[in-house]
């Protein structure tokens, strides 16, 4: 009996010792996607793939989206240092420094000390840097992975600190204030192109322009005068998307193949969150959805060095999956709309004389409920695969994520 229990405890320690070899051995993540839904709860998601399931499959459901497959989930809370609830500068700024910080500071602490996002952090460590979004470049999200203000509204501060950060890749809708608020000041795509940056409006001049260049500024094909990408339900032939984006950073980021890090935001979520816009939202939440599946799409062919993490930086809306009472949605009501811009109608439209926008006649026949026309302090959803994705298991704060990430890189914190 004594023989068999020795026997027993040597196996367990061998088995032991060789889990914990194979954990040891597990590779750092070379190559990181970083996708933050601008807005995107947890009910924005469930809409989502509801939605889906419906114009698809014609069926009550959930069509997954590309990252709800993901092995990994995690939530985190996302108070800012002054507020319960946050404004994107606060949250993109804990996102990317791992620093609580006020509402509408970007990149500083509350007492205004400029941060250092990991962007910076990974590329003195040799890493390829891209930042990407489906809004402006110089907006929250973006700007808080490369500067430091104490104003999220000081687009031309921002701007202008694209050109001294020396990261590879740049791509967006454009700039908001590229010449001041008395438009008279230098171009900050100028201070770009003079610091070594190309700058290709759209597609086909990404492809004609990559060749021999070092860094590059990504645009639609409106170039230096666009802002933001369109809606995908507003989207016409030609038009840059994210899933365009992800897949030109991937091209030109690996040419050395010395890894990369890429922040991707799905900015235009939180837009049609903010406008109570139940089907718009539900299609920016899988356009998101789409670009993520570029990533996996990468993983793939390199899984065991790259690490997705797909998270949000706030709740926007409150949106609710049932009003009014009963146990039904009707999704077919949210297709009944082809446009963003379906925004108001005639008061004749409609029996009652309280004219209502097409947009909320609509949420309110599929019901679907929102608290409101801002942020709300809910919890967010954290999904990765990958390399280290098991960091991003459970509950955490918004400050942990980058902290987390650099860690699977095995970079210092």
């Amino acid at each position: 009996m004594k023989k068999i229990l020795f026997l027993l405890v040597i196996s367990f320690a061998t088995i032991s010792f060789s889990s914990c070899d194979n954990c040891c051995s597990e590779k750092k993540a070379k190559y990181v996607f970083y996708f933050i839904g601008d807005g995107m709860g947890f009910s924005h998601v469930s809409a989502a793939e509801a939605y889906l399931a419906y114009v698809n499959e014609g069926k009550i459901g959930r069509e997954s989206l590309s990252f709800t497959k993901f092995p990994v989930l995690g939530m985190a809370t996302t108070y800012s240092a002054s507020n319960d609830i946050t404004c994107s500068s606060a949250a993109g700024t804990a996102l990317s420094t791992g620093t609580k910080t006020n509402n509408h500071f970007l990149g500083v602490t509350p007492d205004t000390t400029d941060l250092t996002s990991i962007s910076y952090k990974i590329h003195n460590a040799g890493f390829p840097v891209g930042i990407m979004t489906t809004v402006s470049i110089d907006h929250a999200t973006p700007a808080s992975f490369y500067a430091n203000s104490v104003s999220r509204s000081d687009y031309y501060s921002i701007s202008k600190q694209i050109s001294e950060t020396g990261f590879e890749f740049f791509a967006g809708g454009g700039l908001l204030s590229p010449t001041g608020k008395t438009k008279d000041q230098k171009s900050a795509y100028d201070m770009a192109e003079e610091a070594g940056y190309t700058i290709a409006a759209g597609l086909d001049e990404y492809a004609s322009k990559k060749e021999g260049s070092k860094k590059m500024i990504m645009l639609q094909k409106q170039g230096r005068n666009s802002k933001e990408l369109p809606y995908a339900i507003d989207r016409k032939p030609g038009d840059l998307t994210l899933s365009d984006i992800v897949r030109s950073a991937i091209d030109y980021l690996t040419r050395d193949d010395k890894g990369f890090f890429i922040m991707a935001e799905g900015g235009l979520i939180d837009w049609a969150a903010h406008s109570n816009d139940g089907k718009t939202t539900c299609l920016e939440v899988a356009d998101l959805s789409d670009a993520v599946a570029v990533a996996y799409e990468f993983y793939l062919k390199h899984p065991k060095e790259t690490l997705i993490i797909v998270t949000a930086d706030h709740e926007t809306g409150g949106i609710a999956l049932g009003s009014s009472g009963g146990y039904s949605l009707y999704f077919n009501e949210l297709a009944a709309q082809v446009s963003s811009k379906d925004s108001s109608v005639t008061a004749a439209t409609y029996e009652n004389a309280h004219t209502k926008s097409y947009v909320e006649e609509l949420n309110k026949k599929a019901k679907i409920g929102w608290t409101t026309g801002s942020h709300t302090g809910g919890n967010v959803p954290v999904f990765a695969v990958g390399a280290g994705s098991l960091l991003f298991a459970g509950e955490m704060d918004n400050t942990d994520i980058p902290k987390k990430i650099c860690s699977a890189m095995g970079v210092e914190f």
